[in-house]
């Protein structure tokens, strides 16, 4: 074998390498350090019930059609970013909506993705997205209803707007 050779051959090797040694799946980044809460609880928050509050040591998973309502604690104006990862989806569905509600549910802000839009995004990024700005301090509603046909798993992060307007 040749010098051209043997330089292909440990090029290959070192990509093979890489490879298995950053084999995360999407699924692993998605989830990261985070452990799943099963939601088993009763919270009240805007005058329903529900199972679980997560935060940025948690996600939740669930299988649409249907509504997935959580709940959060803000300790400062924020921007609250739901992030929604899907696998085994057999249908787009025509609409799904995340709703992010101020304390006492005062006020809502209403996010809408197509169905396609939404698989489209999960197939190109691995994940699809929406954030809305929270200004009040408490416990917050935030819901995702969909009429696709998938299961997910889903998280919310928290940026408080003081740190996302000094970056």
């Amino acid at each position: 074998m040749g010098l051209n050779g043997l330089k292909l051959l440990h090029a290959v090797g070192l990509v093979a390498i890489v490879a298995t040694t950053s084999g995360c799946s999407v699924r692993e980044q998605f989830i990261g350090t985070r452990i799943e809460d099963g939601c088993g609880g009763e919270w009240n928050v805007c005058a329903t019930t529900v199972g679980c509050f997560i935060g940025d040591r948690s996600y939740v998973e669930g299988r649409f059609p249907g509504k997935n309502s959580v709940g959060i604690q803000l300790f400062e104006p924020s921007e609250v970013t739901v992030t929604v990862y899907l696998f085994e989806t057999a249908g787009a569905g025509e609409e799904t909506v995340f709703n992010f509600f101020e304390p006492s549910c005062s006020s809502r802000v209403r996010r809408e993705v197509t169905g396609r839009t939404m698989v489209g995004e999960a197939e190109k990024v691995g994940w699809v997205a929406r954030k809305a700005e929270l200004s009040g301090v408490g416990d917050h509603l935030i819901e995702v209803e969909s009429d696709a046909r998938t299961r997910y798993l889903m998280k919310i992060d928290v940026l408080p707007l003081r740190l996302r307007d000094a970056m």
